[in-house]
């Protein structure tokens, strides 16, 4: 990996890629700073809601924390600059970090052409980066024909230090976290449907994260949004974990499908192509279910078959994290593709 150092751009709260890329700098013993993309949100209310609303998602402060990034790669001349997701740069910030002979790379967390992110500014900029990393594979043409130069699908990743068993170990934590099965992420209206049956079943269901308290149908299980610590806890204290998709972001997997193993869980997952290729052979590792109806009827099965469910969770457990899926293998990864060029 190289050692000459690095600028990223991201999020440094505990469960965003930004900072789990930092922390893998340092472990490799590569220099990293972040610039916090956070400052380019930031600001009044009002100007805010105008940018995002009437400049096509734009950034209140775009152009301002751009020329700070720019300013940073300026002073540090790094070899690569590392940005996450829809990285609030703009193409001319990124054409002035090339002309620094700097190379500029971006992992793309979410799908640009998802209704709920596309942004035209962001559009504009992608094609400046010397290569893209995608951890999804339905949008490796796109970004090719849209002129980004070089793509690559890469999947997603865990980190060690958080994404560790940690199960409840009071009398008063299990009766907080026990469930038959558990599930962490937001209320889309296609995640809504399969969460409905298995609550009508009469399963003890615990949801966390945003909007699961707005449906009538999953109210009652909302746990709300869980900080890492909380997402050890539950998944410790559930029977079975499920792993679903975003179909907006046409994901094939996602975050939680490294994350959820390397914690520790007998784990359900949407059957997908990408998902096929991480866990191998239906019920070698997970079980695959495609429908509502499947996730009734499996977590029925396995609920009465605690072996099968410890077998599951060691299986999974120890193909993930013996596979090279920290994001110290996906930062190595792209350094080491952005030296051979």
């Amino acid at each position: 990996m190289t050692g000459r150092s690095l600028v990223i751009v991201g999020n440094p709260d505990e469960v965003h890629v930004g900072r789990h890329l930092l922390r893998a700098a340092g472990e490799a013993g590569v220099e990293a700073s972040l610039c916090d993309t956070n400052r380019a949100y930031a600001g009044a209310k009002l100007r805010r809601a105008f940018n995002w609303r009437l400049r096509g998602r734009r950034p209140a402060n775009l152009d301002a924390f751009s020329a700070e990034v720019v300013a940073a790669c300026q002073r540090q001349q790094p070899g690569v600059l590392l940005s996450t997701g829809l990285a609030p740069l703009t193409d001319d910030a990124l054409r002035q970090i090339g002309q620094l002979g700097i190379r500029r790379v971006n992992f793309l967390t979410d799908d640009p052409w998802n209704d709920a992110h596309y942004a035209p500014w962001f559009m504009d900029a992608v094609t400046r980066y010397d290569a893209v990393f995608t951890p999804r594979t339905a949008n490796v043409s796109d970004l090719r024909r849209a002129g980004c130069r070089r793509v690559s699908y890469l999947p997603f990743a865990y980190a060690p230090d958080i994404h560790f068993s940690d199960p409840p170990g009071t009398e008063s934590e299990r009766l907080q976290f026990e469930s038959d099965l558990v599930f962490a992420g937001g209320a889309d209206r296609d995640r809504i449907a399969w969460m409905a049956p298995l609550i009508a079943a009469g399963f003890r269901v615990a949801l966390y994260g945003g909007y699961w308290d707005r449906h009538a149908e999953t109210r009652a299980s909302a746990r709300g949004m869980a900080t890492a610590a909380t997402l050890r806890k539950a998944i410790g204290g559930g029977a079975i974990a499920i792993c679903l998709v975003r179909q907006a972001n046409r994901d094939g997997h996602s975050m939680r499908s490294f994350e959820v193993p390397a914690i520790g869980a007998c784990m359900l997952v949407e059957d997908t192509a990408e998902h096929r290729q991480i866990f191998g052979a239906p019920r070698c590792a997970v079980e695959y279910v495609s429908s509502p109806t499947a996730v009734v009827e499996r977590v029925g099965a396995l609920l009465r078959d605690r072996r099968e469910q410890q077998r599951l969770k060691h299986s999974a457990h120890s193909l993930i994290t013996s596979g090279r899926h920290t994001w110290a293998d996906r930062l190595k990864a792209m350094l080491e593709e952005a030296e051979a060029w």
